[in-house]
Formats: C-alpha cells, structure tokens, sequence
C-alpha cells in the first residue's frame, strides 16, 4: 500500500469511533494490505489521538495463547497502544455510548517502575522494570464489522483496544509466581471463564519481553509508570448494558467492572 491508501485506511477506522458504525474488513477492502502497512496504519490513527493532546499511558499485547494463534494462522502475537482515556474505574458504571461491539476478558497488569527499551531485553531486565502487578479486566472493541478480523485487521485497528479497568491491590512479583495464578471470570454471578497465566506463552512476563523488543527497534521505550496487558487468559465475553464482570485471580485480589444500565 501506498501513503495515501494508509492514510485513508486510517481515517475510516477513526471515522467508525466517532459514527459507532462498524466497517468492513480492510483485508477486503484492501486486499494488497501486509503486516507493515497495518503497523503503519495503527501508528497513524495513535498519533491523530496524541495530536488532539491524548496521552499513551501503555500498550497491550494480544494473541499471546495457542489457541488464538492457531485460529488466525499467525505465530506471533501482537500489540496496541493504551490511551489515557481508556482507562475506567473499578466499581463505577461504565456508559455503554462509546462501544461499538464491546468484549472483556481478564488479565494480569504489569505497571512498569523503571523503562524498558529493546532490543535485548531479557526476562531478568523485566523482573527488575515491574513495580507490581494488578488484576485486571481488559475492555476490547472492533471497529471491524462482525468482528469478522484477521491478524491485518486487528493490528490495523490497534489491536482491538478498547479500555482497561485496574483492580487496586498491588503484589510484587516476588510475592507470587504468575505462572500459577489462575483465573476465575464471572458475569452477573455466574461463572463464565477460567484460565491460567500459563497460558500466556507460557509466563505474561514473556509478553512483556516480546513487546519491549518489538517496539524498541521503532523508537518506542516502554516508560515507568506505563501498564503493560500481556494477554488474556480466557475468552473474550460479550457485554450488555446492566452487566457486572469479576475476576477473582486468588492471591492478586480481585477487579470488577459495572456497566450502565440503559436509560
């Protein structure tokens, strides 16, 4: 693809936030897109967010499980960018007005104490970056339609960001081995998913890795204070107005997220 069709590719992405209207899949729109148009794609749509005076406050990693990767046919996970208005609060109603096909799903949230920059960052290099972690509930949206996506499209689409709410208990790493935390997601009391962070190739640290060695080679430090989403540990769940998600993950505590009624 040239400049001008990622600039247009880009354009109707952020056109679909602001109409709520979904659009079709950029692999049929554009059937010429690759893995570095839609990087590119992704990265213009970040910064028309920080030329309106957003801030990134992170990143999130997605296909991180086998499962996931075997369904697109890749063998590498991907990233997105985390904005500061994406993030909501715990307990309090979250308006339904901003989503288009809103999902969640549970994880594990790295917030960084020191920078982390690639290439060559080891998992010792992250152990010493993670302040402490937190449970989290990762809010994911498509701007695709019918979430009918594949790895372009999703990467094209900041990999299907939509929000995060942060638990407020923090853990040290070494208070715990995430490995061998698991999971236990509810929705309106009844149990709907559960999972391990073994499934997170393996150790979310891992995810951590990759991406500060992913992003490092394009200029990008992953920064103290930043939140780091490795990846989910169970499916994605649909959401409706009215609905309470919990993650219990043991020894982490526990998040929950509340959406709004409708009026």
């Amino acid at each position: 693809m040239d400049s001008s069709l990622r600039a247009k590719a880009a354009h109707e992405l952020l056109a679909a936030y602001v109409s709520r209207t979904p659009i079709a899949p950029l692999t049929e729109t554009y059937p010429d897109i690759e893995f570095a148009d839609a990087y590119e794609i992704q990265k213009l749509q970040v910064q028309h967010r920080l030329d309106e005076g957003h801030v990134v406050k992170g990143h999130k990693v997605g296909l991180t499980s086998a499962a996931m990767q075997k369904q697109l046919g890749v063998s590498q996970p991907d990233f997105g960018h985390l904005l500061e208005d994406m993030f909501y609060l715990e307990h309090m109603p979250i308006p339904m007005g901003p989503w288009l096909q809103a999902r969640i799903e549970p994880e594990v949230a790295f917030v960084l104490g020191r920078p982390l920059k690639g290439p060559g960052v080891t998992i010792a290099d992250a152990v010493r970056a993670v302040e402490f972690v937190l449970p989290s509930l990762e809010l994911v949206d498509s701007r695709i339609r019918d979430w009918k996506i594949g790895i372009i499209d999703t990467i094209s689409d900041n990999a299907s960001s939509g929000g995060v709410v942060l638990g407020g208990r923090p853990t040290k790493l070494t208070d715990v081995d995430l490995r061998l935390v698991g999971c236990t997601l509810y929705k309106n009391g009844q149990i709907v998913g559960t999972g391990a962070n073994g499934a997170v190739l393996g150790n979310p640290l891992n995810s951590l890795v990759w991406l500060a060695n992913t992003v490092g080679p394009q200029g990008v430090t992953l920064e103290p204070g930043h939140v780091v989403l490795p990846g989910s540990v169970t499916k994605m769940q649909p959401v409706a107005a009215g609905d309470v998600f919990v993650a219990n993950w043991g020894p982490l505590g526990s998040v929950t997220a509340r959406f709004a009624k409708e009026n």
